[in-house]
């Protein structure tokens, strides 16, 4: 009876429109710009161009540079400093002709003379510990930033160069012309910060033992990222926004204590020479290993080696091709353990460097969790390219590079650990892990877009954590976002916001873009159209710098899905969703002229000759008396009996729903109709439903059954701040609604 239905529908909510023609003229408006929620995005977008074209792919005139790095690292341990002599490589690969060069000096954001610390608001604290009073009002600033020693040609003259904070520029004696390159050395060292204490994204960690352990990173001064269209990414670095970094290749000298074990960037070139004979084996045999871990350095070897202190060093030769970067983890507490992983047939490593008070929890799960993002990963974007993934043990880090990262989870002394550790700890290595792929892989700029990285690994996170634990909880699910999106507004930033000025970093750059993206696959594209694009998007980026239009440009092209609100809504606004009933009101089918079909013969002498040339109606009405489907009834039995047979019974329950929108957010409308025998049905329309009207929209459903109740978005799919409205009959306060503002409070 569908058809049937909207028949009778046609003639109920017949547009007075038809009858314009006699409405008396009315004073002209003055016009309004478009502000419809569909209206295309093209104002806020980056016009396509020959390096990033329409449909958001590299162009045909696409460029990056290239630049390579040849190093001699020393780690002196009795004065926790680093001594750096590198040789760099740059290929001038763009249209342009290049006055200078810019670096980046990230480790002089700590620098006594540093202004991080002067761009910070700061009031007096009413209570803290004695220890944070002294270091906070009485210690002196310590030496920290990068010590220029020296930066010469390649020849050995000096070469003039200009240090702003955290940049430095290179002034060249020429302009380097396309296609030219030019090679010049820098000499420098630095005191390590103790992340415990100085905090920071790498640095030492020291046991009461003595021992330290070293994740270094930022240790070496590095190319800013050059950009045909953009030019230089020379924005200073203030401590949050992170890097924009140029892809090239690296060989890498690290010489530390002699009884350290240590991993970095790159396959190691001097295995004999580092490594014992029993300790080759044991890596030969887990590159066999797919299941298991398989210790090269056991516990037990582990606590003998850091009993001791070499006064002796040892080098070791790393070698790294097309990598953004490069990171090194050194220790003689290492615990070393590592697996084979197939990737689409390549074998890759999943590696663990943790010292025993990581243990037991990094010896069950580390490996394993990288071997499973390395899998889950690969399947949502690309092979992975590299040989290996790294994951390091420290108290308080969280930190990606190419090929290894820096991560925190530790037991308690006694070797226990709560769930919220185990699950701390499996979620940080999913995700530092996953960087990997976003962005050392697909490398967008972090200092400007810092959900292009944070948040699209975040929402690809997701899926690895459920796969390794179907019961995990990601906290970045639509959810996990509702009391974020409800705060006051001026505590919000739009996702397209710079980082550094951003009030709430975390919800902003990780969980809002991680949880749009879960829902744009889940809710509004579906898994296959979303996967398709999010892997065509993965694999055109390789390797290369994409924008932001790039990925909302290619999600589009590549499922024919025109997501312009969405893209508006959920990254250029701080609007929220929420959408409930208004009304449900049942109605019946009639015989009698409706109210409104009356008022419009009586006002419009049209409307009589109109409803007539219609011939016999029926109507629906609200008045239960009225009811009366005799005339339905009797079209049916004069149908042929093939007709008859394609029919289904004259609906006895008939409801009218009006939807309504009090939230900024349009968004697709999931309807669940529960059923007076327990049967249940969901309907799901599409965002698009509102174009037309973005404040209420009405859908009618007709059956057999009685509806009891009906519930919008029941399982909390579109991020709703406000489900107070999304069911019928209304119902009192739900959990999730008392924990939402219990939390508010």
């Amino acid at each position: 009876m569908r058809k049937l239905t909207t028949l009778l529908f046609s003639a109920l909510f017949i547009s007075a429109s038809i009858f314009a023609q006699d409405a008396p003229k009315r004073e002209l408006q003055k016009g309004h710009t478009d502000e419809n929620k569909f209206r295309q995005l093209k104002d806020a977008f980056a016009t396509p161009n020959d390096q990033h074209n329409a449909s958001g792919a590299p162009g045909h005139a696409y460029t990056q540079q290239k630049v390579d790095y040849n190093m001699d690292i020393r780690l002196d341990e009795t004065t926790n400093k680093i001594y750096g002599d590198e040789t760099i490589t740059y290929h001038n690969n763009s249209k342009d002709n290049l006055e200078y060069l810019w670096l980046q000096l990230d480790q002089n954001m700590r620098a006594p003379d540093s202004k991080t610390p002067l761009a910070q608001s700061k009031s007096a604290s009413g209570w803290q510990s004695p220890e944070k009073f002294v270091t906070e009002n009485m210690g002196e600033s310590k030496d920290f930033g990068f010590k220029i020693e020296a930066v010469k040609y390649n020849d050995g003259r000096d070469l003039s160069y200009t240090i702003n904070s955290t940049m430095m520029r290179i002034n060249l004696p020429k302009s380097l012309a396309p296609g030219e390159t030019f090679t010049f050395k820098i000499k420098w060292n630095y005191l390590i910060n103790d992340i415990n204490v100085d905090g920071g994204r790498s640095g030492l960690e020291t046991f009461p033992d003595g021992n330290n352990n070293y994740t270094i990173a930022q240790f070496f001064p590095r190319l800013c990222v050059y950009d045909n269209v953009e030019g230089w990414q020379n924005m200073q670095f203030w401590g949050r926004s992170e890097f924009a970094l140029e892809f090239g290749d690296y060989e890498v000298k690290l010489t530390v204590p002699a009884d350290h074990i240590v991993d970095a960037t790159g396959e190691l070139q001097n295995e004999k020479d580092v490594l014992t004979k029993e300790q080759r084996n044991r890596w030969e045999k887990a590159r066999k290993s797919y299941k298991n871990p398989v210790f090269i350095v056991t516990q037990a070897e582990a606590e003998a080696n850091e009993k001791g202190r070499s006064k002796k060093t040892k080098t070791w030769h790393f070698k790294a091709n097309n990598v953004r970067d490069y990171a090194f983890a050194s220790s003689r507490k290492y615990i070393w353990d590592a697996m084979a992983v197939n990737i689409n047939g390549k074998t890759v490593m999943a590696v663990s460097l943790y010292p025993k008070e990581g243990n037991p929890l990094w010896e069950e799960h580390s490996t394993r969790v990288v071997a499973n993002t390395l899998e889950e990963y690969s399947k949502m974007t690309f092979d992975y390219p590299y040989s290996k993934a790294i994951s390091v043990h420290s108290e308080r880090q969280g930190m990606e590079y190419p090929m290894i990262c820096f991560n925190y989870g530790r037991p308690n002394a006694d070797g226990t650990y709560s769930d919220r550790t185990k699950h701390g700890m499996i979620g940080v290595i999913t995700h530092e892990v996953g960087h990997n792929f976003f962005p050392m892989i697909v490398n967008s700029d972090e200092r400007q877009w810092t959900w292009m990285d944070e948040g699209i690994n975040s929402f690809v996170e997701i899926l690895a954590e459920l796969d390794y634990d179907p019961n995990f909880n990601t906290g970045n699910l639509p959810k996990d976002i509702v009391r974020y999106m409800s705060f006051d507004q001026e505590n919000l930033s739009a996702i397209m916001s710079q980082g550094d000025y951003v009030k709430n970093f975390g919800p902003n750059a990780y969980t809002k873009p991680a949880a749009g993206l879960y829902m744009l696959r889940q809710t509004i594209m579906g898994p296959e159209l979303f996967d398709y694009a999010f892997r065509t998007y993965s694999k055109r980026w390789m390797f290369k710098h994409p924008t932001p239009e790039d990925f909302f440009r290619t999600m589009e092209d590549a499922s024919g899905m025109d997501l312009d609100w969405f893209w508006r809504g959920w990254f250029y606004t701080t609007d929220y969703t929420d959408i409930g009933i208004k009304e449900v009101k049942p109605l019946y089918i009639t015989d009698k002229q409706s109210d409104r079909v009356k008022e419009l013969i009586k006002t419009n002498p049209r409307a009589k000759d109109y409803f007539e040339s219609l011939g016999d109606l029926v109507y629906l009405t609200d008045k239960k008396e009225d009811a009366n489907a005799d005339k339905v009834q009797n079209y049916i039995n004069s149908l042929s009996s093939d007709k008859k047979a394609a029919l289904k019974d004259v609906p006895k329950y008939i409801y009218q729903v009006e939807f309504e929108k009090p939230g900024g957010l349009v968004m697709p409308i999931i309807v669940e109709l529960n059923y007076a025998d327990g049967t249940k049905k969901r309907e799901v329309y599409p965002a698009e439903i509102w174009n037309k009207d973005e404040n209420k929209v009405f859908r009618v459903y007709s059956s057999d059954k009685e509806i009891k109740s009906i519930v919008v978005d029941p399982d909390l799919e579109t991020a709703d701040v406000d489900t107070s409205n999304n069911s019928w009959p209304k119902q009192t306060e739900n959990k999730f609604d008392k924990f939402k503002n219990t939390v508010k409070e």
